[in-house]
């Protein structure tokens, strides 16, 4: 509003408004257009209506920053605690913190909002299931926005974060190679089985000499897992699958298959086959 007030009488800025060629959607916020509000023009609203010190956070600052397949319909922001910003917008989530120091903090662009590993650890420590905590890193992970030592540096100054040690395990699984949040699941599921952790992501080269990607490997034993989600449903990839699948049999290896929804919801049961198919290779429990 002050912005706007700089250039025009006050009078002009009320008869825009009235008119509906402004928008307000907070009494100091103006938007001088009266089409549809982006989802980045949501997020500058937000951190506007708040007020000073207030910055772009959680999964609305990993957005900003480039994650993409994780939405969320409201923007969160974070501001000191003892402040209460008042009239904000519905969708407009506000969380307050005792520790935002300035190197948490990015104030390149518009609007300012909280750095990639600040926002990740916050968003992982907001939504409400565990589950929604290591998809969002797994996300974060996987399209390289973020790295361990910056989770693990906010994880330190975090002392009381929600969710603590699951965003650190979770956040090192998925430095480890795990690429997907079903991959990070079936660690877990060998951990708590006693069977032993398979790399992950190992490049093999098929028949025609191409990469090809296996979720899980134990090449010791010739043993591999391949986790179909949901791109398993579009021919092209299903058939890819298939050809890298075939490519191994051919060569004698033992090739499984689990769907995502299985290793999650039943890890005995995935459990028991991995088992049987790695002693059948020769593996022997310690």
């Amino acid at each position: 509003m002050a912005h706007a007030l700089a250039h025009l009488s006050r009078k002009t800025v009320r008869h825009r408004i009235a008119t509906g060629r402004w928008q307000q959607p907070h009494r100091s916020v103006l938007v001088t257009h009266n089409g549809p509000i982006s989802r980045a023009q949501r997020r500058s609203i937000a951190v506007l209506a708040a007020g000073d010190h207030a910055v772009l956070a959680g999964v609305s600052a990993a957005e900003a920053g480039g994650l993409r397949g994780y939405d969320d319909s409201n923007v969160h922001i974070l501001v000191p605690t003892g402040r209460r910003p008042v009239g904000l917008p519905a969708d407009v989530v506000v969380h307050r913190t005792t520790q935002l120091d300035a190197q948490d903090i990015l104030t390149i662009g518009r609007p300012p909002r909280t750095s990639m590993a600040r926002s990740v650890v916050d968003a992982a420590s907001w939504v409400r299931t565990d589950d929604q905590a290591r998809a969002v890193l797994a996300a974060s992970f996987q399209q390289r926005l973020v790295a361990i030592h910056g989770v693990e540096e906010v994880l330190e100054r975090l002392t009381h974060a929600r969710r603590r040690q699951l965003i650190l395990h979770t956040a090192r699984d998925a430095a480890g190679g795990a690429h997907s949040l079903a991959e990070i699941d079936l660690g877990r599921l060998c951990h708590v089985h006693g069977l032993p952790q398979p790399a992950r992501q190992v490049v093999r080269r098929d028949a025609t000499g191409r990469r090809r990607y296996l979720d899980a490997s134990y090449e010791q034993w010739r043993v591999y897992v391949e986790i179909d989600g949901s791109q398993h449903f579009d021919p092209r990839h299903a058939w890819a699958d298939m050809q890298r699948q075939n490519d191994l049999w051919i060569a004698g290896d033992r090739v499984l298959r689990f769907p995502t929804w299985a290793v999650r919801e039943a890890p005995t049961a995935v459990a028991a086959q991995l088992r049987a198919a790695l002693l059948a290779a020769g593996w022997r429990p310690s």
